[in-house]
């Protein structure tokens, strides 16, 4: 029985997994009073996104891949 119910919590957890990461902001869908602050806060989301695709196609490990995004950040042009 015990088995069961560790068996049920690992596969709640399983399936919960994509609702935990972090939605991209839309500036629309935000009351008028604070689409400023959506609006910088999504071109952020994007940016972060962004590097983190450069990380995946040069094949970061992922010991190695907050660094790698970190300086991608702080050299990013569209600053």
């Amino acid at each position: 029985m015990q088995s069961f119910w560790i068996l049920t919590f690992v596969a709640a957890f399983v399936f919960a997994e994509p609702c935990f990461a972090q939605k991209l902001v839309d500036p629309n869908l935000v009351a008028p009073e604070f689409r400023a602050a959506a609006e910088k806060r999504r071109a952020e989301q994007m940016k972060i996104l962004d590097c983190h695709h450069k990380a995946d196609a040069a094949k970061v490990l992922p010991r190695d891949r907050a660094e790698h995004i970190n300086h991608c950040l702080e050299n990013d042009p569209r600053k």
